[in-house]
């Protein structure tokens, strides 16, 4: 028998030929409509049809496989000893074997997290494109217009919410604009000072809620060097990905907020590696001008199990912030070398009773802080915020759109019982928190120290109509004023009997 009379078939091809040969009519002619339908495709292994087995695993030319019988096949693997686990029948280890992992197949085919591309629309087949989310220089909302909208939402703070206006509004300019002409705007990320309950983090998280974009707020003290236990930099981006529901577009325009940034200062003395503090600035260097970084997709580590994606961080706004302890000596240190003795010297205690001498800082106070000048370069703004007084906490108890007052008066209003306060027991409760330096952070467990016993009371009697807190009850002199609901007139003829 010679070579000739050898010939390959394919056996999709023979299936399909007879699959066509059966649809022809009795004349030998096919129909038209059949003739426009694909060729169905069947399995390799199974040779079920497309249509009941779902996509096919495109291995050769000729040669596809069902999900189910790819992923038997990987099971079987696993089963065999290749996997390495405790019931292996081999003592191969094919996860410690380089090039080699194995997957679910169920993300190639929409399952788990979907990433959507850089135009927006989600790598699922099964997802409609939508449009791409452009920023037009037309529709930015103008400086003094966001700090309208901050003035609703935050007492005090007249400068740092100029300042973030206008370094936001630049920002999504230079977005907006890109590479318009030669001249590249550069970015305005931010570095803000302020003591503890000063309202930092509200700041920046009022301002992303104005101007609806995406935002991560992580901490710095987690932050490791690459190859330590604990957070890698790259972790701030993920994070920033899964606020903007794993869109890249979207994602590449959003705010990141670093705080207790102070935490990563150089430690002076130390014959150890830094590895949190220096390194860590050092990492930070290309996120905050720029680069391309490839982040995981639905966790915070790599590994091989996790899908990732690129981030061009050129777009992201930075604004970290912290509380710099000890900044205010530094400060202190640096003004008093130029008092000098005679008449008309400063004295050494002339800034002891300023509270706003975070906003004399500098650059060389944050060098003396211990921030490495790279670090300090790719945060041109530097602005502090003010130190809270007594009139300050009370009208922030009070004025804001979701002040605290505001939203116990609305819980009591659900138990039909009107809440009042006060002005001296505000002023008390802001005197309280001014002893505890908790600034505005510790308003909330204040009154909620001092409301627990009458929220837990009112429930029991519905004749209950208004409560008034006193300052006497602040001070713990007194009660709260409580008076009940006044009872319908009866009818006449009622009274009469």
């Amino acid at each position: 028998m010679s070579d000739q009379d050898f010939k390959e078939v394919d056996i999709n091809d023979e299936i399909i030929d007879e699959v066509t040969k059966s649809n022809k009519d009795e004349d030998g002619t096919s129909d038209k409509k059949d003739n426009d339908k694909k060729p169905t495709e069947y399995c390799y292994i199974c040779h079920r049809p497309s249509d009941i087995a779902g996509p096919f695993i495109k291995l050769a030319p000729g040669m596809s496989i069902c999900n189910d019988c790819m992923q038997r096949t990987f099971d079987s693997m696993s089963n065999l000893g290749f996997g390495g686990g405790d019931n292996s029948k081999s003592n191969m280890d094919m996860s410690k074997m380089p090039n080699i992992s194995f997957l679910n197949l169920g993300s190639l085919f929409g399952e788990g997290p979907k990433v959507k591309n850089a135009h927006g629309a989600s790598t699922a087949k099964d997802k409609e494109d939508r449009p791409d989310p452009v920023i037009d220089i037309n529709n930015i909302i103008p400086p003094h217009k966001i700090k309208e909208k901050l003035d609703e939402y935050v007492v005090g703070q007249e400068y740092a919410k100029k300042v973030m206006s206008v370094a936001v509004y630049n920002h999504y300019k230079r977005v907006a604009t890109g590479h318009m002409d030669d001249i590249e705007i550069e970015k305005s990320n931010m570095l803000m000072l302020g003591p503890t309950g000063s309202g930092k983090t509200y700041l920046v998280r009022t301002l992303a809620r104005l101007l609806d974009v995406p935002l991560a707020i992580t901490d710095a003290t987690s932050l490791t060097e690459a190859g330590y236990i604990g957070d890698d930099i790259e972790s701030v981006v993920s994070k920033l990905l899964a606020a903007s529901d794993n869109d890249v577009e979207r994602c590449q325009q959003g705010i990141i907020f670093i705080d207790e940034i102070d935490k990563l200062a150089k430690k002076k003395n130390a014959n150890q590696r830094d590895v949190s503090g220096e390194s860590v600035q050092q990492g930070m260097l290309k996120l905050l001008e720029g680069a391309d970084v490839e982040v995981p997709v639905g966790a915070s580590s790599k590994n091989a199990m996790v899908p990732t994606t690129t981030i061009n961080t050129r777009n992201i706004l930075f604004i970290c912030g912290g509380a710099f302890p000890a900044m205010d000596e530094i400060i202190k240190a640096r003004l008093n070398k130029s008092s000098s003795m005679g008449f008309m010297a400063d004295l050494k205690d002339k800034y002891d009773n300023d509270k706003n001498i975070l906003q004399k800082v500098t650059v060389e106070d944050l060098r003396e802080f211990g921030m490495i000048p790279e670090f300090i370069g790719r945060l041109p703004i530097v602005f502090a915020t003010e130190m809270l007084d007594e009139d300050m906490l009370v009208r922030i108890l009070k004025e804001p759109k979701n002040a605290i007052i505001k939203q116990y008066k609305k819980l009591l209003e659900l138990d039909e019982v009107k809440l009042d306060f006060d002005d001296e027991a505000l002023h008390a409760i802001a005197k309280l928190a001014m002893e505890k330096k908790l600034g505005a952070r510790g308003l909330r467990s204040i009154i909620e120290e001092y409301m627990l016993d009458i929220m837990y009371e009112i429930p029991k009697d519905e004749n209950i109509g208004e409560v008034v807190i006193t300052a006497d009850y602040i001070n713990k002199k007194g009660g709260p004023r409580i008076m009940m609901r006044t009872l319908p007139a009866l009818p006449e003829k009622a009274a009469n009997k």
